[in-house]
């Protein structure tokens, strides 16, 4: 048998199983058929590193899970609100603000802000990087990118705002206050 003969025989024989699996986890169909989809792709990239083929299946549904919980972190990470539950607590921004702060400014503003300071910030806002991924990217202590975090979105804010607009006894929240609403 060819491994593409093998493939779609261990897809024949778990599919139905690791769809109820990710419906017992995601309680919705098309998460469920998603998170089944990622698991056989994962299984086609990396299944022939598995030694022993007979625990194949364990090797899915330990691989379903991590995907499961990964996405997890991630929604609650980046938590998911209706605009309408939680429009009175965005912040009024001007229209001219909004037309002065794109994308290519707030690159530039990046490059001025003092060195120390760019990479923790471009990692968290450019490329996602959680604070620990940070650290470790940095070899600094968490606590470390913190204090990089929030002098340089203070660096940013001073760059980026008129004098007027800026409060600078202000302690800039790091989560509470992404730069995307400057």
């Amino acid at each position: 048998m060819n491994s593409a003969q093998q493939f779609e025989a261990i897809v024949a024989e778990h599919y139905e199983a690791l769809f109820r699996f990710a419906l017992s986890l995601t309680r919705q169909e098309s998460d469920a058929r998603d998170l089944t989809q990622e698991t056989f792709y994962v299984w086609a990239r990396k299944g022939h590193q598995l030694r022993d083929i007979s625990k194949v299946k364990s090797w899915l549904f330990t691989t379903m899970h991590r995907a499961f919980l990964i996405g997890q972190r991630r929604q609650n990470r980046f938590t998911h609100y209706n605009l309408e539950t939680v429009s009175g607590e965005l912040p009024v921004v001007s229209p001219d603000l909004l037309h002065r702060s794109d994308h290519s400014q707030v690159l530039l503003a990046l490059g001025k802000v003092d060195q120390i300071y760019q990479a923790a910030l471009a990692l968290f806002y450019l490329e996602d990087f959680s604070y620990r991924d940070i650290a470790l990217v940095l070899e600094v202590p968490v606590g470390t990118v913190k204090s990089r975090m929030a002098r340089g979105i203070r660096q940013l804010r001073e760059i980026l705002l008129p004098d007027d607009c800026v409060d600078r006894d202000a302690s800039p929240s790091l989560v509470e206050e992404p730069l995307c609403e400057l």
